[in-house]
């Protein structure tokens, strides 16, 4: 994993919540984090890791702004066995 997917990783992962995050930052580390990401028809982006799906509503404007898009991201990361400082250490 890329030194800036790890930063993309520990802002997600940041408290009090990062506010701005880059959206195109989040889906690049999703995958390098070893994703299969795919945009659906109703603006949506479905992300498969680590055996677990999800879909996330793609934010307007290209920045995640709102706690709960971020806590979202947050959560499945941490079903899928990833959090700061340890990406990918349960695969």
């Amino acid at each position: 994993m890329s030194h800036h997917h790890h930063q993309t990783l520990d802002r997600v992962f940041a408290h009090p919540t990062t506010h701005n995050l880059h959206w195109r930052d989040v889906v690049q580390m999703f995958i390098d984090l070893g994703a299969t990401a795919e945009s659906t028809k109703h603006e949506h982006l479905k992300v498969i890791l680590a055996g677990k799906e999800m879909s996330f509503p793609i934010p307007h404007g290209g920045t995640l702004s709102r706690d709960h898009e971020i806590s979202a991201i947050r959560k499945f990361l941490k079903d899928c066995g990833f959090g700061p400082g340890k990406a990918g250490a349960s695969h």
